[in-house]
């Protein structure tokens, strides 16, 4: 396991082959994850690729600091790592509040991102309310209380029911959030609108969305491709919100002809 001390918080990640000679992928994983979920995906990039995946503040086996938390706040940790292991010119691959953080990443230090794939996020999740109660709710209960409703938006009824054993340990990951970590982080996706930031997006992009997604459905990330100049759009069938987890391959494959056209579009600028 590899730490580090960031922003005076202790930040777990994985660096995985060297960042020289290779593209650099950065994964950004969701609300009550840890960098686990990515794990079907990178089986399927590493090698190919040098690889850095981090627990965010709150959540995994990163530090829990006083919530709440800020996207700034979120930003600035990955900002920090990056700069600690001589990254720039990544591809930020974000899930969720990782893409606001891949959004926010972008507007920051421009020099750190060469490209954005935005999976199953927005430039702004939810509203205030939707925030406030949850956090009321997690805070009255438990994350465990509301925790069938979350499940039921992260994965098809297909997954749900066919895949059992997968989804009680899901399950377990997110109930085994931290609850300050997940509230905190909670209170910075309600604070956050990243809209105009978008707007502004001029690295190549990619968003996709898992075609059953309940917590950030196609309509919406299907908006903010239409919001970020020249962004590619792509659905996977039978996925909801963790295309990482129910479709990997599908994910991966997405990725690698994703980078296969930013390389292809960089030769033929050059």
């Amino acid at each position: 396991m590899q730490f580090a001390r960031i922003n005076g918080v202790t930040i777990h990640f994985q660096l995985i082959g060297a960042p020289e000679g290779r593209p650099v992928i950065v994964f950004s994983n969701s609300l009550g994850t840890d960098f686990r979920i990515w794990r079907d995906v990178i089986m399927r990039m590493a090698g190919e690729f040098a690889i850095v995946a981090y627990d965010k503040r709150g959540h995994g086996l990163s530090d829990v600091v006083q919530s709440p938390y800020s996207i700034d706040d979120h930003v600035g940790d990955l900002k920090g790592l990056l700069d600690l292991l001589g990254v720039t010119n990544a591809f930020i691959c974000g899930l969720s509040v990782g893409g606001v953080i891949a959004q926010g990443l972008y507007a920051r230090r421009p020099d750190l991102v060469r490209a954005l794939i935005l999976c199953d996020t927005a430039p702004k999740i939810g509203n205030a309310d939707l925030w406030n109660g949850r956090i009321e709710a997690i805070e009255k209960a438990g994350i465990a209380s509301i925790s069938d409703a979350i499940l039921e938006r992260w994965f098809t009824r297909k997954f749900r029911e066919e895949q059992t054993d997968e989804f009680a340990g899901y399950r377990n990951m997110l109930v085994r959030t931290p609850q300050e970590g997940y509230v905190g982080t909670c209170a910075a996706l309600r604070d956050a609108d990243l809209t105009a930031e978008a707007e502004k997006i001029s690295v190549p992009t990619i968003c996709i969305v898992g075609e059953e997604d309940g917590s950030t459905p196609p309509d919406l990330v299907g908006a903010m491709a239409k919001l970020i100049p020249d962004a590619m759009y792509q659905p996977i069938p039978n996925a909801g919100h963790l295309p990482c987890i129910e479709q990997p391959i599908v994910l991966a494959e997405a990725i690698k002809a994703f980078v296969d056209e930013v390389k292809r579009r960089e030769e033929s600028a050059g």
